[in-house]
């Protein structure tokens, strides 16, 4: 008896499996190579550098193998880290990778190598936090499945800055095909502008092989804030759910970019009016879209609420498949800005969908022109859908106009009041913040908001500027007395950062440039009177420049109530001078003055490449003073033909251009020159003796506008492509389109 009893308590503690504490890369190397069925290794709590994890065994179904932190959250990949996952039936757990990047390109991968690949497998509770290189566009994903049947879970994606996909499925073999993988209640977000393509969130598959099936299924994730590029999902192969996730301020699409027979339930998006929000891209054939939610998103094109796209005849992989054999049901588009019908028509996508119908949707909104008809839509049917009284139907059938009041219900869904319409989205349960990712981490990078710290008084002097600055702490306002203030010494800001005075204070410097924004700053300057007399005899001079190194975060630029004067001691001495990899979200200029300058103004040109990367989304010029710029007043440069961006946002408005752009040295010979810019709009402003001002449209749908402006008859307006209207423009107009006088106001 004593002996079967012995025997069974072997057998059931050989069930379970051992446990395994381990404090070193070695003893976690050996732990990993003894592993057996059941086995759980335990990384003990502390700071792990410098740890490439192959974390390759074979578990099984009833006994997988656990390698998991000792304690959640307290074991930290730092420095040069990274982990791959091969063998089967293996769980990963409770582990963070910050204060670092992957040596590799990806921080975590499903197999070991090419033919030794992960199976059966979860990521489950794990974080990745601004794990990001050096180099904004070298091209680093951070997790990628492959294999079959594996899992990632209530992980957390946070702050991904560089060039490459957050998280990929890739089908690039057999064994990976028809995966049916599970992406489940992680947390994505937030994730920055990349100004350029490979920006996405999520991708399943690519072009070459989106013929093929993945059969994977993203349920109740939650998308903060990704805004990388146009496409937050892009979904590259065929049969794949997408379903009960939510989409908050997103500035992109759920995107049938490839692939067949996607199914898009259930998923909410709220835009909450912020710009560029989008909602569902459909290309493709036979697609799904049924009962999603869509609030307050503002996008047109191809990131509006609900986008169906024209195609390309007898189109290769890599571009646009027609709309065909789809079904677009029982929808809610709330006061949403576009619904897109036929978009992206052109010579070359002039295949307009074909068997797809809209039932059962509703629409509200206080716009009569919610609907954007690009193309002949005889292929689509409409049946039972529901508009709100404002809205001009897009067709005679299939649309019902009724007066509908909203109630918010407890989901936080705004639905119809009153009697049930028989249209429209019923959700039940969907993502929140509250339910997807880790509930024990809290990411440390945060992005500081201007003048949320200190106001430290700064005495004028010799590098007093200097020295404040280097104390300063992110958000702190410095705030200059009157005087003058001269800097021997470069300055870096290193954070964000306010320079501001009541007075006037004069600033001289001796250095190529006064500021250099590096990785990490922004800055706001205001009431400043900038002199370039003591800059250092040689071109290139700059007031503000950005590191000549690549940045992987974006920066702000804020000048208000600034005088800029004696920019000339040598050639090409710009305000700003910006470097290759480096973006600005927004540069605003407002109420200030540039005069005899030898350089440019703002030169945001140094992404000549032409593959669609570019220098800043938006600029904003207003109510501000150009005399005597031997340069260009802005130059701003998106090349390439890439649609996978917004490719820049400009106004100008009430401002005062004179003698720009005329010198020799201005090889562009431009006063204004504007590339593959989407949108720009340029108003009641006065131009007087300047150089011409170029418009080249190049990429999607652009819109550039020049109007109520005072414009010379000699002036010279260089425009290429479509998209541009120049209308109310004359030698004697006064008063422009807001009633105020043309140009300055006081």
């Amino acid at each position: 008896m004593k002996k079967i009893i012995i025997f069974l308590l072997f057998i059931s503690l050989s069930s379970f499996g051992a446990e395994k504490l381990v404090s070193s890369n070695s003893e976690l190397k050996e732990a990993i190579k003894m592993a057996k069925p059941g086995d759980i290794i335990i990384m003990a709590n502390g700071v792990w550098k410098n740890t490439e994890i192959l974390f390759s065994a074979k578990g099984t179904k009833s006994q997988p193998i656990t390698l998991k932190a000792q304690e959640k959250g307290k074991v930290t990949l730092e420095e040069s880290s990274n982990l791959r996952i091969s063998g089967e039936y293996l769980i990963v757990k409770g582990l963070v990778f910050k204060n670092g990047f992957s040596p590799t390109s990806e921080v975590i991968s499903f197999r070991k190598d090419s033919k030794t690949l992960a199976n059966n497998s979860r990521l489950t509770e794990v974080v990745i936090d601004n794990f990001n290189g050096p180099e904004r566009y070298d091209v680093q994903a951070w997790t990628i499945l492959y294999g079959k049947n594996n899992r990632v879970d209530h992980c957390s994606f946070i702050n991904k800055r560089t060039q490459g996909v957050t998280l990929i499925v890739r089908l690039n073999t057999a064994e990976s095909v028809e995966n049916n993988h599970q992406i489940d209640h992680n947390y994505f977000g937030p994730r920055q502008n990349l100004g350029s393509n490979g920006g996405e969130t999520l991708r399943i598959g690519t072009s070459h092989f989106s013929m093929m099936n993945s059969k994977s299924i993203v349920e109740y994730n939650y998308f903060d804030r990704c805004d990388g590029e146009h496409e937050i999902i892009s979904n590259k192969s065929g049969q794949n759910t997408y379903r009960f996730n939510t989409f908050f301020e997103c500035k992109g699409t759920l995107t049938m970019r490839h692939g067949n027979e996607t199914h898009v339930e259930g998923n909410v998006f709220f835009g909450n009016g912020v710009s560029n929000t989008g909602g569902i891209r459909v290309i493709n054939e036979k697609q799904t879209v049924i009962n999603n939610y869509c609030e307050g998103l503002t996008g047109n094109r191809f990131r509006g609420a609900l986008t169906v796209m024209n195609g390309v005849p007898n189109s290769p992989l890599n571009r646009y498949v027609s709309v065909k054999e789809s079904k677009i049901e029982g929808n809610s588009l709330i006061n949403c800005d576009h619904i897109e019908l036929c978009a992206g028509s052109d010579s070359e996508r002039s295949a307009i969908p074909q068997t797809t119908s809209l039932s059962r949707n509703l629409f509200v909104s206080n716009s009569p022109k919610m609907f954007g008809i690009f193309d002949d839509i005889s292929g689509l049917s409409f049946d039972k859908n529901i508009i709100s009284g404002a809205i001009e139907s897009p067709s005679k059938k299939g649309f019902t106009s009724k007066d509908i009041k909203l109630i918010r219900n407890e989901k936080g869904l705004l639905i119809p009041q009153g009697k049930e319409l028989g249209a429209g989205a019923q959700i039940a349960n969907f993502a929140n913040r509250e339910n997807t990712g880790v509930t024990w981490y809290t990411s440390l990078t945060v992005d500081t908001p201007f003048d949320s710290g200190n106001k430290i008084e700064v005495n004028s002097g010799l590098n007093t500027l200097y020295e404040a600055i280097n104390n300063s702490k992110p958000g702190d306002i410095l705030i200059l007395t009157d005087g003058t203030y001269s800097t021997s010494k470069s300055i870096e800001i290193p954070h964000t950062l306010s320079i501001i005075s009541n007075n006037k204070a004069k600033l001289l410097f001796e250095t190529k440039a006064l500021f250099t924004i590096v990785n990490g700053g922004s800055l706001k300057i205001k009431g400043l009177h900038i002199d370039g007399e003591e800059a250092p005899d040689g071109p290139l001079n700059s007031v503000i420049t950005t590191s000549k190194y690549s940045m992987n975060k974006n920066y702000k630029l804020f000048i208000e109530d600034c005088d800029f004067i004696n920019l000339d001691v040598n050639n090409y001495f710009n305000v700003l001078r910006v470097a290759p990899s480096t973006f600005a979200d927004t540069v605003s200029i407002k109420n200030s003055t540039f005069e005899n300058i030898s350089g440019a103004v703002l030169a945001l040109n140094r992404e000549s490449d032409d593959i669609g990367i570019y220098n800043a989304e938006t600029v904003l010029i207003e109510n501000c003073s150009f005399k005597n710029i031997e340069g260009a007043a802005l130059d701003l440069y998106r090349g390439g033909t890439d649609e996978s961006t917004t490719a820049g946002f400009l106004n100008v408005a009430h401002c005062y251009f004179e003698n720009v752009g005329l010198s020799k040295k201005n090889k562009k010979g431009t006063s204004v020159s504007l590339l593959g810019v989407q949108n720009a709009n340029i108003e009641n402003s006065i131009f007087k003796a300047t150089a011409p001002l170029d418009f080249i449209l190049t990429v999607g749908e652009p819109i550039n506008i020049i109007h109520h402006c005072q414009i010379e008859d000699s002036q010279i307006l260089n425009i290429e492509g479509e998209g541009f209207e120049n209308h109310n423009n004359s030698s004697e107009i006064k008063i422009g389109d807001d009633n105020k006088p043309v140009g300055l106001l006081k």
